[in-house]
């Protein structure tokens, strides 16, 4: 296989386009997409759905870019050993996580050590995450469980716990987890490591959720919590300051969470990996 026409394909796809692509890398557009149609060519595949401007990964295409991530990120490394340094040799790093708030204090701590850092940051469940990095999808992810499994490696980086929120107002108290559960709750899908959480907590207390509205994503529980539709369940830290809410911590129980880096074991000594979990742990936010 031809290697420029591979990188080629690599910049076209992380960069989501032929022209930003050529932007980035200072090369002339005609150029880029010269490569990449001869690449298709050499072997009768399509790589991406063009659509005027826009372009898209196929499913094919999707799986090439795992594989073409893995081949120049250990040629990066390779290159940071021979030089005798561990200043990451790539600038990119795909990043997935169950939430935006953890990794984007991370990531902004990782551009002022890592100069010209770009990054794409996916959000989705605990499992999505999980199922990303395994499919060489995300290079990170951030989830909040651990996970045992021998092809990754998972490194906790943060403390956190789960408290009940609802509209801001009134003079509510903090609920028991019994009377959490005898109202109607709003939680994220199943998968998600803060239903799992909580559900948890409640069958250790031999209690279960009388109603529930389930909404695929934070943002969602946000707004349905705000609308009215129930009392919802959230990490505290995530939460923010959102003046139409007010945390109401369990008055019985301290339901302590973890937030956890994960990679695939075989890409740990990555520099730019290595480097991402170093300020993840150093970062305030995660004590």
């Amino acid at each position: 296989m031809n290697l420029a026409h591979l990188r080629a394909f690599q910049l076209v796809a992380r960069a989501g386009g032929f022209s930003r692509a050529a932007a980035a890398a200072r090369v002339s557009q005609p150029t880029l997409s010269a490569q990449v149609k001869a690449l298709e060519r050499s072997y009768g595949v399509t790589l991406f759905d063009r659509r005027g401007r826009q372009v898209r990964l196929t499913r094919l295409g999707r799986r090439l870019l795992g594989v073409a991530d893995r081949l120049f990120a250990l040629a990066d490394e390779a290159e940071a050993v021979v030089a005798g340094t561990d200043a990451p040799a790539s600038t990119f790093l795909s990043v997935a996580a169950d939430g935006p708030a953890h990794a984007l204090s991370v990531l902004a701590a990782l551009e002022k050590r890592v100069p010209g850092l770009d990054f794409a940051l996916a959000i989705g469940n605990s499992e999505e995450v999980v199922r990303g990095v395994l499919a060489y999808e995300s290079d990170i992810g951030i989830i909040g469980r651990a996970v045992a499994d021998p092809r990754l490696s998972v490194v906790r980086i943060k403390s956190d716990r789960l408290v009940a929120f609802a509209p801001a107002g009134g003079r509510r108290r903090h609920p028991t987890l019994a009377q959490a559960a005898s109202e109607r709750l709003v939680l994220r899908e199943r998968g998600s490591a803060t239903r799992e959480r909580f559900e948890a907590a409640l069958a250790q207390a031999g209690l279960a959720p009388s109603r529930t509205v389930e909404v695929a994503t934070r943002e969602g529980v946000r707004e349905a919590v705000a609308a009215g539709f129930g009392l919802g369940i959230v990490f505290e830290s995530e939460l923010g300051p959102d003046p139409r809410f007010r945390a109401l911590p369990f008055a019985d129980a301290h339901l302590e969470v973890a937030e956890y880096a994960c990679c695939l074991a075989e890409r740990r000594d990555q520099p730019l990996l290595r480097a991402f979990v170093d300020c993840a742990l150093a970062n305030p936010s995660a004590d």
